[in-house]
């Protein structure tokens, strides 16, 4: 009997927004192929937190800019693609923009769902790290209803700015510091999920790529499109692929 295998696409840390506006610009135009790509082949797209690099929505104001790949967000949504965003530690200021302009599901800690019948759990994966409370405690403060009224009463203008300075601090913290426990610890997190009955445990935010089997599971990092350009793709089982660029000039600024 032939069963049909449903396929879901995985992307996480696009970061848009970082970096020089000609590189900017060149990682919208892949990234609107890369999401023509899941709309000719998929149901499901799942972005792991940290699509931009600074996110802060005001009531009656978004940030600028990257309207080519919202709109396809926007038209992938209204031709049936059901995409779900797991928000990362760039994402603390979402409110309902994503879900009545754009049609995506928004998460704020964990997805669990089933795909062709296999259990999985969904993560940005930010704050797992054991010495990671001091973190965790922000991460409450910055995500907290009253403090998030009180930043969005700073005028715009210099609210993203503000935003956007403290995105950068963040970045250089996380590149300067040693990930590898970082990353141990992401392994034994998914390492317990999978004990509990899941079968693939996925995660970004470690811009590190990987598909590691753990017992009678997987753990998955999908990668970045700030170094690696990876985004993976689930049926029968899970790859990590990396994007093919179609321009080469795209490919010298954003990898250079």
């Amino acid at each position: 009997m032939f069963v049909h295998l449903e396929k879901a696409f995985f992307i996480s840390d696009v970061h848009l927004g970082h970096g020089e506006k000609e590189a900017n610009r060149a990682k919208e135009i892949e990234l609107v192929r890369f999401l023509d790509n899941v709309g000719e082949n998929s149901k499901k797209l799942f972005i792991l937190g940290d699509f931009f690099d600074v996110w802060f929505e005001y009531k009656l104001a978004v940030p600028k800019g990257f309207a080519r790949v919202l709109g396809k967000l926007a038209e992938l949504s209204d031709s049936g693609v059901e995409i779900f965003y797991v928000l990362g530690n760039h994402d603390f200021w979402v409110r309902d923009y994503f879900e009545s302009e754009l049609g995506i599901r928004v998460f704020k800690d964990e997805l669990k769902i089933e795909i062709n019948s296999k259990k999985f759990y969904i993560i940005h994966g930010d704050g797992l790290s054991k010495n990671d409370v001091g973190y965790r405690v922000l991460k409450k403060i910055l995500r907290n209803k009253l403090n998030i009224a009180l930043f969005s009463l700073i005028h715009p203008d210099f609210g993203l700015w503000l935003a956007g300075a403290s995105s950068k601090k963040s970045r250089e913290y996380s590149t300067n510091k040693d990930s590898s426990n970082d990353e141990k610890n992401a392994i034994e997190f998914a390492r317990k999920k999978i004990e509990e009955g899941f079968d693939y445990v996925v995660m970004g935010h470690l811009h590190k790529p990987k598909v590691l089997k753990i017992g009678s599971g997987f753990y998955i990092n999908t990668g970045d499109w700030l170094w690696n350009f990876t985004y993976g793709i689930f049926s029968d089982e899970f790859e990590i692929k990396k994007w093919k660029f179609a321009d080469e000039k795209a490919q010298r600024l954003l990898q250079k």
